[in-house]
């Protein structure tokens, strides 16, 4: 079924998609008896958790937008989940950002051990690149896929980012430096998860492109309203504990530049990822409104 938005609202087709995300994802992690039990439901403990798989929609809503069918782009849709959660599971450890609640539950290393959420991520991380491989079609299409993800997730991308913001704990960090860590600790994921969608529908280079700075600007704002929630959320809403940013001597934006410039901020944001999909006309429409949805969230 190709994507369309005539006939559907945005919490519908969100609910919609999140069905068919949630579905490919219980089927890819239906391990065989290989995988110890323990393990299997760690993986499934974290990866199935109740959330808003953003990241898995920004894959199908871009397939979509580019002309391909929903079935088409879900392979890549559940790995780019997989690789989300590995790097939830890992940054929520005690030598990470060591954090105990995640999506208002325990995180995986209170509920299972230190020692099971590691090897969690390790194998979420690898099943995502088994899924492009496999799944993606044509190969070429699998290994190009399968090489942006690698690239999004790694040492100069998600890895770099979150290095750098450990790093950045207690120091004076410039708006532009602050600005390089999200851009890679979280937009990274965005904007990949936007080019595998496109890549799987063969895209133009121009609507790649549109595309990719329609994703450098939502994940950039996404994070600002991450900042905020941390500072004005409430608890039960956002599903985590709050303030911790500050208590860790993190740089925010609020921080740098106050709630009410950083909410401006966040408007600014969605309002250049929208101008930069308008090439894509109506055919974006369902991006254009998930861009709102995150100016909006609560959690």
């Amino acid at each position: 079924m190709t994507m369309t938005t005539k006939t559907l609202s945005q919490s519908e087709q969100s609910q919609m998609l999140r069905e068919q995300i949630d579905a490919a994802l219980r089927c890819y992690v239906d391990f065989g008896s290989g995988c110890p039990a323990r393990l299997r439901e760690a993986i499934h403990y974290c990866l199935l958790a109740p959330g808003k798989r953003l990241r898995p929609q920004l894959v199908l809503l871009a397939a979509g937008a580019c002309g391909s069918e929903t079935e088409q782009a879900l392979p890549a849709a559940a790995a780019v989940e997989m690789v989300h959660a590995y790097s939830l599971v890992h940054d929520d450890l005690p030598a990470m950002d060591n954090d105990d609640l995640r999506r208002g539950r325990p995180t995986c290393h209170k509920q299972f051990g230190e020692a099971t959420a590691i090897l969690v991520g390790d194998a979420l991380l690898t099943r995502a690149f088994e899924i492009l491989a496999s799944e993606v079609r044509p190969p070429t299409a699998a290994a190009r896929c399968c090489a942006e993800l690698a690239q999004a997730a790694g040492a100069t991308a998600l890895v770099g980012g979150q290095a750098d913001d450990l790093d950045a704990q207690f120091s004076n960090l410039s708006r532009d430096q602050l600005e390089s860590i999200h851009s890679r600790k979280t937009g990274a994921l965005f904007r990949v998860s936007l080019r595998l969608g496109a890549i799987v529908a063969e895209a133009s280079h121009e609507q790649l492109q549109a595309l990719d700075q329609f994703g450098g600007h939502l994940g950039l704002a996404f994070q600002v309203v991450d900042d905020l929630l941390d500072v004005s959320g409430s608890e039960g809403d956002v599903g985590k504990r709050l303030n911790k940013d500050d208590q860790q001597g993190k740089a925010t934006y609020p921080a740098f530049l106050g709630e009410a410039a950083s909410r401006r901020l966040a408007g600014q944001l969605i309002d250049e990822a929208c101008e930069a999909i308008a090439i894509l006309g109506e055919s974006a429409a369902a991006l254009r409104e998930l861009a709102f949805f995150v100016k909006r969230r609560n959690n």
